[in-house]
């Protein structure tokens, strides 16, 4: 094959990509605005793929983090993965870390995050089972220290290790290994 066909052959691949990934974050969009706006009947069912909530992932992602990835290996249990540069991911939610603390979380750095999913009636709790930064797993008694010393001050409205309203009518989440369901009341 010669090398101009070979050029054209990958450039065609990766306009297909980047259109199949594009068709999945406006097929999720359309999915979460149908639960959002009400207009579902009730006990509907919406399945998201993981192509779907891999390519909505990726375009609200916020400045810092780059090629999320979400999956499902057992039922209710999800990971999700990705490259983040801490600094400025703080920067971007408008923190401004001082000259030592940038030092530290300056640059990007492979990070993966396993929870449980749980949810019925309308609620749901999400437990983070293991936390790796740059291969360093973190878990247990050192988890819950910094779930509590900096994910929740950082982030108000997260809620980990207890049960929150869903919301939008959603009655349960169905987390599997093939997608994700939302069940409606």
């Amino acid at each position: 094959m010669s090398r101009r066909l070979w050029a054209v052959s990958l450039l065609l691949v990766a306009a297909s990509l980047a259109g199949a990934s594009y068709n999945g974050y406006v097929s999720a969009k359309q999915k979460f605005d149908s639960i959002e706006d009400g207009r579902l009947r009730p006990g509907a069912r919406v399945i998201l793929n993981f192509p779907e909530l891999n390519a909505w992932v990726a375009h609200e992602a916020p400045a810092g983090v780059r090629n999320p990835e979400l999956r499902v290996a057992a039922r209710d249990l999800a990971t999700g993965a990705a490259l983040i540069d801490f600094g400025k991911l703080e920067r971007s939610a408008g923190r401004q870390p001082g000259w030592l603390l940038s030092k530290l979380l300056d640059g990007e750095r492979p990070v993966s995050v396993t929870a449980r999913i749980r949810s019925s009636a309308g609620q749901a709790t999400v437990d983070i089972q293991r936390v790796e930064v740059s291969g360093l797993a973190i878990d247990g008694r050192t988890l819950d220290f910094l779930i509590q010393n900096f994910l929740v001050p950082m982030y108000p409205d997260a809620v980990i290790g207890k049960p929150f309203q869903l919301g939008h009518r959603i009655d349960r989440l169905d987390v599997a290994p093939s997608a994700v369901t939302v069940l409606l009341k």
